[in-house]
């Protein structure tokens, strides 16, 4: 007798007409035909299951606070950063804890249970911290929540940014993040760089920078956080999120580059949205994509995950909490667009994003947590196509959001009565 058995379902490996049985908050089995019965039962009908969606790269403490204090009217991001400074010496720990929580809502319809957000560490009050901690606690039993450590205004260029990161990480957030390219010279910025590993060396925790977020070539850092990654012994342990500058460097730098970072096993994370509305902003034509080198970077064998960045805030005035948007977006602006290509796009919002940010328990094998997906789509590449409905939302073999299926009414002589967008696909033998 199981807790839950999903019958009939697609999974993002392929397989179809399979069911997944749930016991005790985990997956109890996984097979074409589970002969048993359950306390409930959900008919996937032939629809995709998949675990669920996670976000590698997220600001949560600015997250719906668009307007506030004003509109940025150019959309540009200097714009975006001087008005959070603008807001900063005015937010509160209840507001931000009222806004942080209406987003993990928001989430959580959208199959997204797995979040880490940078916390602004630049404003010596550390309210940002108080606030994300509690949402972190609040939030535990439905989505996991890691918080970096992140020196908005520079490590070394704000004022007390040195001792807020450490106070930060000291209150108990999870990881050390860094901005070398907003520190005042290149010198620095390496120099912030090398002090950041040391720094989660000591601590035993992982690193998350923004680093080389910009169209200028030169902006180099990502190529000292491989080599600071090494020599600290944290493989596998660090993320680049953005290398915007990555699209804009020769070819023959790149070269180089992409090697050392498979050495460091520098996890990767663009945040394709983002990326794509904030650079390039001082081309005329030809203007720049400014997302990274995303296709080179995944046959490369690096782990390229893609973040959302920003939902109403400062920075970008839209955002969903939507991962297939984020998915949607990054399959047009890398130019991604074969079966294979947009498998390995889902794979960037899922499993790829679980590996960055080290979930223990995630995906559909037996044994592992019951967190799953139901989406009105019947594979990856359609789920990317339609951004399609969440209908199930299940953690720990709960069912924690349920969406009706997207289905339009017809009034048209000698036409059906209704129209579902997810059947209009034709089959591809081999897709």
């Amino acid at each position: 007798m199981f807790d839950l058995i999903i019958r009939n379902a697609n999974l993002p490996d392929g397989r179809s007409g399979i069911d997944i049985a749930i016991a005790n908050g985990e997956i109890a089995e996984v097979a074409s035909r589970i002969e048993a019965e359950a306390g409930e039962e959900i008919d996937a009908t032939g629809r995709l299951v998949s675990p669920p969606f996670v976000d590698p790269h997220f600001h949560m403490d600015a997250t719906l606070s668009l307007g506030l204090p004003r509109m940025n009217r150019s959309g540009t991001l200097l714009e975006g950063i001087a008005l959070w400074g603008e807001l900063r010496p005015i937010l509160t720990r209840e507001a931000l804890v009222e806004r942080a929580l209406r987003y993990c809502d928001l989430a959580v319809s959208q199959g997204l249970l797995a979040i880490r957000s940078h916390v602004d560490t630049s404003d010596p009050r550390l309210v940002t911290a108080e606030a994300l901690i509690e949402v972190r606690e609040k939030v535990a039993p439905y989505i996991d929540l890691q918080l970096v450590a992140f020196p908005q205004d520079g490590y070394y260029r704000s004022p007390g940014g040195v001792d807020a990161l450490n106070r930060a990480l000291d209150m108990g957030l999870d990881i050390v993040g860094g901005i070398p390219h907003f520190e005042r010279t290149m010198a620095d910025g390496a120099a912030s760089v090398a002090a950041l590993c040391r720094i989660a060396a000591d601590r035993g925790l992982p690193v998350d920078m923004h680093c080389d977020e910009t169209d200028d070539p030169m902006s180099r850092h990502i190529e000292t956080l491989a080599a600071e990654t090494v020599r600290f012994g944290l493989q596998g342990r660090v993320a680049g999120s953005h290398l915007t500058s990555m699209h804009s460097m020769d070819n023959y730098y790149v070269s180089k580059l992409i090697p050392l970072m498979t050495e460091a096993q520098i996890n990767v994370i663009p945040n394709p949205l983002i990326n794509i509305m904030l650079q390039g902003r001082h081309d005329t034509y030809p203007k720049r994509r400014g997302m990274t080198r995303v296709r080179e970077l995944m046959e490369a064998g690096l782990n390229v995950s893609f973040g959302h960045d920003c939902v109403m805030d400062p920075w970008y005035s839209m955002g969903s909490g939507d991962m297939l948007e984020v998915g949607h977006m990054a399959v047009h602006v890398a130019q991604m667009a074969g079966i294979e290509d947009k498998k390995k796009i889902f794979d960037a919002l899922t499993v790829n994003s679980a590996k960055t940010m080290g979930l223990e328990g995630y995906g559909l094998e037996k044994g592992g947590n019951a967190d799953l997906v139901i989406l009105q789509a019947r594979d990856p590449v359609e789920a990317l196509r339609l951004k399609a409905n969440r209908l199930t939302v299940i953690r720990r073999g709960k069912v924690i959001a349920r969406s009706a299926p997207r289905i339009a009414e017809l009034n048209l002589d000698g036409r059906p009565a209704t129209v579902d967008g997810a059947a209009y696909a034709p089959i591809v033998p081999g897709a």
